[in-house]
């Protein structure tokens, strides 16, 4: 049975971040506390010997990823791959817009329109299924194409690994957040995955994952 150790990253703080905006499949550039953000994570990562890194296909965790390989002994000898799987969830038509609109038109299903009141009430599942119901074109991903999407990712990485690897993973917060809801769900106590954050995941076949902890700044 094949088992890698997995460090997820969460990519640095984006423009559409520092604005309280969507930010799923659209793109935006790290800010200059985003190129903190993966220097200062990449300086915590320095220490291990990576044999990969792996990321989503968006350009601000591929610019992550980059940052955090210069602070690292090994840069040389790691290869990235970039994979579509890691992305952050699709919220199709609301992509873009100004985050508190969103959980307000989305919450109207339910009569329950701020994040934390959807997120308390319904959890991060039911969440994804409401924001899919809401979509005017019904683009955003559901809970079940999320994680169709993304269990495909987590075969990826084993696929592409060998057994005892350590391997570097950078995604995105609720992308991040959802692994942990999902196969660790005492360690999710609300916050958000902070940018720069470390989770370390031990991902094993037939796709077993343990959590060693989460959203680690330090």
């Amino acid at each position: 049975m094949k088992t890698i150790t997995a460090y997820f990253v969460r990519h640095g703080q984006t423009m559409l971040n520092r604005y309280n905006k969507v930010q799923g499949w659209i793109d935006s550039p790290l800010t200059d506390k985003g190129i903190n953000d993966a220097i200062s994570a990449g300086k915590r990562l320095a220490g291990i010997d990576f044999a990969a890194a792996f990321s989503s296909d968006s350009g601000r965790a591929i610019e992550t990823t980059r940052l955090a390989l210069k602070q690292n002994p090994h840069n040389m000898h790691i290869v990235s791959y970039q994979l579509p799987e890691l992305r952050e969830q699709c919220h199709g038509y609301f992509e873009g817009n100004d985050l508190s609109q969103m959980w307000q038109f989305v919450g109207e299903q339910v009569q329950t329109t701020t994040e934390s009141g959807i997120m308390g009430k319904f959890g991060l599942e039911k969440a994804r299924d409401l924001i899919h119901q809401a979509d005017l074109y019904h683009d955003a991903e559901d809970n079940n194409m999320f994680w169709t999407r993304l269990d495909r990712g987590f075969q990826k990485l084993l696929e592409n690994s060998n057994d005892g690897d350590n391997i570097m993973v950078v995604s995105h917060g609720n992308t991040i957040r959802s692994i942990i809801s999902r196969y660790a769900p005492e360690l999710d106590q609300g916050i958000p995955t902070q940018n720069g954050s470390i989770t370390k995941i031990i991902l094993s076949e037939p796709q077993e994952l343990k959590i060693e902890y989460f959203n680690k700044l330090d």
